[in-house]
Order: C-alpha cells, then sequence, then structure tokens
C-alpha cells in the first residue's frame, strides 16, 4: 500500500493506524500547495481531489477521504475498531462528528481572517472539545484501547497544541497516552514533526 500524507493534516491519522496495525506501507509526502508528492509526480494524477489522505492498496484500488480509509482499516485490523453489536456504527458515529464538526470548526479557524473571526471559531473548536471531554470514561473513546477515532481525534488535539487552545483535564491525557505510543512517535518523526 501507498499513503500520500503532508505533515500534520488529518492523513496522519491514517498513518499512524497504518504502523499501529504494523502493515507495510510506503508513506509518500505531498505539498498540498503545489500537488507535488516527494518523488516529483503530481497528486491529481492519482486523484482529481488534490488533497491527502490518499491510500492506494496493493489491488490498485485508490481511497481518499479520512473518515473512508480509516472505516477501511478498521475493517480490515478490528483491534483498531469498534467493538460489539454497534461498535462499527458508533466507530462510524465519532469518525462523522470528528469530521464533520472538529475538523470542520478548525477550517473555520485556519481560514478566518480577523480575530474575531478567530475567537468565534476558537469558541466552537472549544465547546466541541468539551462535549468529546464530557464523554469520555474511560483512556480512551471507546474503552481501555485506541481506535481508529482516537488517532484521528490525536491529529486534532496537535492542532489545538499549535493554536494554543486550551484542552479540557481528559484530553490533554488522552493526548499524552497517544502521543506516547511508539507507533505514534514513529509517524511523527517521519512526518518531520519531532
Amino acid at each position: 500500500m501507498k499513503l500520500y500524507y503532508s505533515p500534520l493534516a488529518c492523513s496522519l491519522a491514517d498513518h499512524i493506524v497504518l504502523l499501529e496495525a504494523g502493515v507495510p506501507f510506503e508513506p509518500e509526502r505531498v505539498d498540498l500547495r503545489t500537488k507535488r508528492t516527494a518523488s516529483g509526480g503530481d497528486l491529481r494524477d492519482i486523484t482529481p481531489k488534490g488533497y491527502v489522505p490518499v491510500l492506494v492498496l496493493d489491488s490498485g484500488d485508490v481511497l481518499t477521504e479520512n473518515i473512508a480509509i480509516l472505516d477501511w482499516l478498521a475493517s480490515q485490523y478490528p483491534a483498531l475498531g469498534g467493538q460489539g453489536p454497534l461498535g462499527r456504527t458508533r466507530l462510524l458515529e465519532a469518525l462523522t462528528y470528528l469530521s464533520t464538526e472538529l475538523h470542520h470548526a478548525f477550517k473555520a479557524r485556519l481560514n478566518a481572517g480577523g480575530q474575531t473571526e478567530k475567537e468565534r471559531a476558537e469558541a466552537v473548536i472549544a465547546g466541541h472539545l468539551d462535549f468529546l471531554s464530557e464523554g469520555l470514561e474511560a483512556d480512551y473513546l471507546f474503552g481501555d484501547t485506541p481506535t481508529v477515532a482516537d488517532f484521528y481525534l490525536f491529529v486534532m488535539l496537535l492542532w489545538a497544541e499549535k493554536f494554543d487552545i486550551g484542552l479540557p483535564t481528559a484530553l490533554a491525557g488522552l493526548r499524552a497516552r497517544i502521543k506516547a505510543r511508539p507507533a505514534v512517535r514513529t509517524a511523527m518523526i517521519n512526518e518531520g514533526l519531532i
């Protein structure tokens, strides 16, 4: 497999999950401004969407969109997915919330022009973080072991750190637990983040 990523983009979650699963894959960095890959290709030749993450399977099939890739990875490596009769549905519910609400709020923060817009976006982000923190009853979103959703959330917790947005204590603890994992450290080193 081949993962096209950009440092500190949401593709970091996919990078981490592949390492957690112990799957052989080739990571390839993409400059999102130019759409050029590290090997000199154009990402738009792989997907007309022109953004990451992109996962090219051994079969040649191309997967895009973070929720789809993370869901596929969870289905292939069940230890990283939801457990129980509603496990997959709860996992999709969490991934969707993270993508459509929290990730979207960070995009608003990135695209904010003035200070008022930035503060408004940060207030929305803080509300989502509070919601997630209040529902956290164990070390991770679904219990004592992380899922693909935890790794996606982790990326956004790094974004909060980058923008100096305070975290509720429970989420600061989750970020520290995930950051201490060997696969996470490897992914962050690979992406030049540490």
